[in-house]
């Protein structure tokens, strides 16, 4: 039977696949565009099982906030190779997969949702056809606060959120320096009594071998051991860390120049690179 140009385009639109690939399968479908979908969907399931064991390390990561600002969402969208990830229907497939990620609390419930009349684990193998590379989920980050910013670096390549305990006056700006900060210097913790207790004391049994190394008494390495671990806390929790846009001055200290009670309540980070 003859498929018209219209009928292909409106599939192409649908699915993102190629014109002869909508083609083809309207043609073996009889017509029936419902089929069609799923001979592209069975497609892109062969094309996913024989790509299962390649490595989606390339691809965007994208933050999102809410319309009042109270849940962020941090969700990369992998592929195989750098080529795909900067083409303009995969950041547009990757912004549309991050609105919708706002919705839902957990990357289980994410992928089972419904997305473009299909579940949103159906979409990654379509896509994973249509583009013919390896399309999966990579990361998955909630968080939910008074107030909540957000910050992509430049290339989609890395991005934070963080939530602060109030809303105030210049919000926006200081949770986009906070999460600007994160970013950049990628801090472990919160603060020293958030580093979680193995790196703590790996941390000190490193200070305490190098002390030894050095020839420093045993009775000596608790006392300068500690010492060492508050430079490691200043170093890698964000609280404690030098502000970058001032380094005079710590990202606590910064909280406070615009509101003494303001804290940030947790923070959440992802890294392609």
């Amino acid at each position: 039977m003859k498929i018209s140009a219209s009928e292909v385009n409106r599939l192409r639109k649908s699915t993102g696949s190629g014109m002869m690939d909508c083609k083809k399968a309207l043609e073996e479908s009889g017509g029936d565009y419902e089929k069609a979908i799923e001979i592209l969907r069975k497609k892109g399931q062969k094309v996913a099982a024989n790509r299962a064991d390649r490595e989606s390390s390339e691809g965007v990561v994208l933050a999102k906030v809410n319309s009042d600002k109270t849940a962020g969402i941090i969700i990369s969208l992998n592929c195989e190779t750098d080529f795909v990830a900067r083409n303009q229907d995969y950041l547009k497939l990757a912004n549309d997969l991050a609105n919708h990620a706002l919705s839902f609390d957990t990357l289980e419930n994410f992928l089972s949702s419904s997305f473009n009349n299909m579940s949103v684990s159906e979409k990654l193998l379509e896509q994973t056809g249509v583009i013919g590379e390896k399309i999966e989920i990579g990361t998955f980050k909630k968080l939910t606060a008074p107030y909540v910013g957000h910050y992509i670096h430049n290339g989609n390549k890395i991005a934070s959120i963080i939530g602060l305990s109030g809303i105030i006056k210049g919000a926006e700006e200081i949770s986009k320096n906070v999460c600007m900060q994160v970013a950049a210097m990628n801090p472990i913790a919160l603060d020293e009594n958030t580093v979680p207790t193995e790196i703590v004391q790996k941390e000190i049994e490193i200070a305490k071998d190098q002390l030894r190394k050095e020839g420093k008494p045993e009775e000596m390495l608790e006392k300068i051991s500690q010492g060492k671990m508050k430079r490691f806390f200043k170093d890698n929790t964000l609280i404690n860390q030098s502000y970058i846009k001032d380094n005079t001055m710590t990202v606590k200290d910064y909280l406070k120049l615009s509101d003494s009670d303001l804290k940030i309540t947790d923070f959440q980070r992802f890294s392609l690179t």
